[in-house]
């Protein structure tokens, strides 16, 4: 099994990322999104972080909704070694709710 890792430094604030390949590569073909592309979503200013209680069993889990290009995307991760693990990624509805009703931006 392989894992993807990186690092991104941005405005001097550096977050490490991981994921298993073989998920990304799913994710990409199932939601059109790549997890190196989901990482820019930690990067928003006003990004939104919430539990994901219902995934949350065996491990603290959590959602990351983030503005990328003007789209809303949801990031589904959890912690691992100091990293943050992404599991999954798309740009659904529901997120979209979150971030704009935390956010108060009125549609």
């Amino acid at each position: 099994m392989y894992i993807g890792m990186t690092k991104l430094l941005i405005k001097n604030f550096m977050f490490s990322f991981e994921w298993d390949e073989d998920k990304n590569k799913f994710n990409q073909e199932k939601h059109n999104v790549s997890f190196s592309e989901a990482q820019l979503a930690f990067y928003d200013e006003k990004r939104i972080i919430a539990k994901d209680k219902e995934h949350s069993i065996y491990e603290n889990r959590f959602y990351c909704f983030g503005k990328i290009d003007g789209e809303i995307l949801t990031v589904r991760f959890t912690y691992r070694n100091n990293k943050i693990r992404i599991i999954g990624a798309g740009y659904w509805r529901q997120g979209k709710k979150i971030y704009e009703k935390e956010n108060k931006i009125h549609k």
